[in-house]
């Protein structure tokens, strides 16, 4: 009885006790090593410098640390590096859904400014993304056209159709062209744009 008396009498102290602990206070850690990386985690719990697993970079007061950025990355809708201004603020914002061509071609014009440094920039930028397909000069004879029957000459599109078509058709694809948009930034996709529409106005 004393023995059953006493296993009360301590499970009552320690619900108490559990009860009035503060909720914001975590308890004790064991083998913290596993819950805080020091070297590459990102974000970091820990607030208190004087821990061995508090990360330095970039201390943030609300509780979170958070590292900075790699030099030269660029995080979506936040891009400054080409043209200040409205251009800059707007260029990665695109939300014209995948089956909206038409609303596309129409509506989208071509915010990049059309010069020999950007036609210039524009044929590297094909060569890397889509010469293997469209071939050197956009006639739809580059080498895996060989083998994906099926793809366009650009030089004979670049006539006809809009600088907003050829964007949305990176971007989303069409037909056999698989999408590029995650892959090229989208100044990029305008550059080569004008680059496209300029193999359509020159003579062949």
């Amino acid at each position: 009885m004393k023995l059953l008396n006493t296993v009360l009498a301590l499970g009552t102290a320690s619900l108490l006790f559990s009860c009035g602990r503060n909720p914001n206070d975590p308890g004790l850690e064991y083998a913290p090593q596993m819950y805080h990386a020091i070297a590459f985690e990102p974000y970091s719990q820990v607030t208190d410098t004087s821990s061995e697993f508090f990360n330095t970079i970039q201390a943030n007061p609300n509780g979170q640390n958070q590292r900075v950025p790699a030099k030269g990355t660029i995080a979506r809708r936040q891009y400054t590096g080409m043209v200040k201004g409205s251009l800059a603020q707007e260029l990665y914002i695109y939300d014209i859904p995948a089956d909206s061509l038409d609303y596309a071609a129409k509506t989208l014009k071509n915010p990049v400014p059309n010069n020999e440094k950007t036609l210039e920039e524009g044929k590297v930028l094909y060569g890397r993304y889509c010469q293997s397909c469209h071939g050197e000069g956009g006639l739809g004879d580059g080498k895996v056209a060989d083998q994906y029957k099926g793809v366009a000459n650009l030089v004979a599109k670049a006539k006809v159709v809009s600088d907003g078509h050829i964007f949305h058709v990176i971007t989303h694809g069409k037909g056999r062209m698989w999408p590029h948009g995650s892959q090229v930034n989208p100044d990029e996709r305008w550059k080569i744009v004008h680059f496209v529409k300029s193999l359509g106005s020159s003579p062949q």
